[in-house]
């Protein structure tokens, strides 16, 4: 039934590094597969159609019904196939398709430990509104760190997991990935973070402004990394009440991951007393160079707290899921990160959706263990970005979240493409043999109807109708 897309004419318009993404939405299931059935004949059929304007048509001229699914593909033959698979109603890579859910949403910022070397450069090539945010956050910081900050962030990772550069790489990356889907349109009802991802998350809600928050996560990085090296952090199966009665003031609980998931930091012998209490329970040391939000925090907090006061505190334009003044930024390097809390109240106040920006899902699999609700990363390790990227846009439309398409598919051009697939029902009672004649010439008029509806032939239309292209009788 259908054309293998390696079989196709090869594209006649010029080639677009962008992956190609196709919206397609119906209001049952089968006007969805006959939606496809259409599009795919028709795009086989006109090869010379750009990918991109087939896609902007899609989005722009047809109304986003509840039943959706988005097609993307990293070229037009890879997005042709996962079509085909829409129309045959099975599974494929690069389909994503579901009913839309309602519900508010949530950008959740990634910590430190989720950075890896090049993160962010396969997007910075692609996207100019990426680039752009991108760039203007390492202008601010380089003037702050010893090294400028794209050379740390796209170069062999070998000074990225330091911390004094590896919290103001997160910081950069994560403000480029909110500013790009900000310009997709995409509009959080709440911002919440982990650890260092809060400072991203408080300056995108308004509260610090990109100068101030690049003082502030450039002197955290610098202060954390003055410290003494050592002490130790260690991942923990076990619930914060199981631990606590083990703790000691040289050991403390450092985040509170989920209902039995912890992280215990402190000195390396008391945080392994800690762990020993539990060998049954899996557990994993994490390679950090200090032991963050544990007792060894201590000595920095005087200095951090002289640069956390000398700035402007605003209030946000949009709703956190964590406090901001100097007071909590200082208590933040030293107290439990409480993400297991943190998503249990954005549940609370009604969020389905959970939008993870950072370089890996590394919140996504944690906040699924915390509550229920759909988790969707922009980036993954080891994965292409632009087509991540793309793909959590087309999962966020697809589970009703308002996109501004325009924005999406910059310099979009209309084209022709099939109308909608109307799944016909015939409502006239069974004709009896004195009503056939009759009955037969109901059937014509219909059909001639839903042909000119489909051919959005006005002339045909009216005459259909009987009455005039004007509506009179």
């Amino acid at each position: 039934q259908f054309v293998d897309g390696a079989d196709e004419p090869p594209v006649v318009d010029g080639v677009d590094e962008r992956p190609v993404v196709w919206p397609v939405s119906a209001k049952s299931a089968a006007a969805l597969r006959d939606q496809a059935v259409r599009l795919h004949a028709h795009l086989v059929a006109h090869p010379e159609l750009s990918p991109q304007d087939v896609g902007f048509s899609l989005a722009t001229t047809r109304a986003a019904l509840e039943r959706r699914a988005v097609v993307v593909g990293a070229d037009r033959a890879a997005a042709i196939q996962a079509l085909e698979a829409l129309a045959e109603e099975r599974q494929a890579p690069g389909l994503f398709k579901g009913m839309v859910s309602g519900g508010k949403v949530a950008f959740l910022f990634t910590g430190q430990g989720s950075q890896r070397a090049g993160m962010g450069r396969e997007l910075y090539d692609a996207f100019p509104a990426f680039a752009d945010a991108f760039d203007e956050v390492c202008a601010h910081l380089d003037g702050r760190l010893d090294r400028p900050v794209r050379e740390v962030v796209f170069g062999d990772g070998e000074l990225l997991d330091q911390t004094c550069f590896t919290q103001p790489a997160l910081f950069a990356v994560e403000v480029a990935l909110f500013r790009l889907v900000e310009s997709w349109g995409i509009v959080p009802d709440f911002l919440a973070g982990h650890s260092i991802g809060e400072i991203a998350a408080a300056h995108v809600a308004g509260v610090l402004s990109l100068e101030d928050a690049c003082t502030l996560v450039a002197a955290r990085g610098r202060l954390m990394q003055a410290l003494p090296e050592g002490g130790a952090m260690v991942a923990l199966n076990a619930s914060e009440d199981e631990v606590l009665p083990y703790l000691t003031d040289r050991v403390s609980v450092a985040a509170v991951n989920g209902p039995a998931s912890v992280v215990v930091a402190g000195e390396e012998d008391a945080v392994a007393a800690v762990v020993a209490r539990f060998p049954d329970r899996k557990s994993k040391r994490l390679k950090v160079s200090h032991a963050f939000h544990s007792p060894l925090m201590d000595p920095m907090l005087d200095d951090f707290r002289q640069v956390a006061e000398s700035l402007t505190y605003n209030a946000p334009r949009i709703p956190i899921a964590f406090g901001s003044d100097a007071d909590y930024w200082v208590s933040h390097v030293r107290q439990p990160v409480r993400f297991l809390d943190t998503m249990r109240s954005l549940v609370a106040d009604g969020v389905s959706t959970f939008l993870e920006l950072g370089p890996d899902a590394v919140l996504s699999a944690m906040g699924a263990e915390c509550v229920e609700g759909v988790f969707i990363p922009v980036l993954r390790r080891e994965r292409p970005e632009a087509e991540t990227v793309v793909a959590a846009f087309a999962r966020l439309h697809v589970e009703g979240v308002t996109v501004d398409w325009e924005g999406f598919f910059p310099g979009g051009r209309r084209v022709e493409l099939p109308t909608y697939a109307f799944q016909r029902e015939r409502f006239w009672p069974e004709a009896g043999p004195v009503e056939a004649v009759a009955s037969a010439s109901v059937d014509e008029v219909e059909a001639r109807f839903w042909e000119a509806v489909e051919r959005e032939d006005l002339e045909a239309l009216a005459g259909a109708l009987a009455v005039d292209a004007d509506g009179s009788q």
